[in-house]
């Protein structure tokens, strides 16, 4: 399997650069996220599931988007090989659908600690449908704040 190709993502029209790979491990029913980086350490990621099944979700969050807080999912796994590309504006989160599920994600930035934000994975105005009862998350996670204290992501933090 050809897990990365810079030459297809263009094909499409993704021209990002790559500088961060990370690996998570979670459990079954586990929600991560909604996570997403602010300026200037705004990430675009490349998520691929290298063992079990996500459900994964990506969120507009860009101030005036007429689509902001809108959501799409996909499902990524093991045995379908899809990868989803989450450019920077949108926030990120996803389900494990199987027990000892593995992503594998590309980031255009670095970490940033003092970039992270996010919101509620339960907040009511997203009202993400979960495939299974969510079985539980961070403390980081669950201290997010819902979408109506969130503050839109500007055209910086979008690049």
């Amino acid at each position: 399997m050809e897990a990365y190709s810079q030459m297809d993502l263009g094909r499409i029209g993704v021209d990002a650069t790559f500088v961060q790979d990370n690996i998570s491990q979670t459990a079954k029913g586990i929600v991560r996220g909604v996570h997403l980086q602010r300026a200037p350490y705004a990430q675009g990621k490349l998520v691929r599931c290298v063992r079990g099944a996500i459900f994964d979700v990506a969120v507009d969050l860009r101030s005036g988007s007429p689509t902001f807080g809108e959501w799409e999912s996909f499902e990524l796994s093991e045995s379908n090989h899809c990868a989803l590309y989450i450019p920077p504006g949108f926030g990120h989160a996803f389900q494990a659908m199987e027990e000892g599920t593995m992503i594998y994600y590309k980031c255009t930035r670095g970490y940033s600690k003092e970039s992270e934000d996010g919101i509620r994975y339960d907040d009511p105005d997203l009202r993400i449908t979960w495939p299974l009862p969510p079985q539980g998350v961070s403390e980081k996670d669950a201290a997010l704040a819902p979408l109506e204290k969130f503050h839109p992501l500007g055209p910086e933090d979008c690049t």
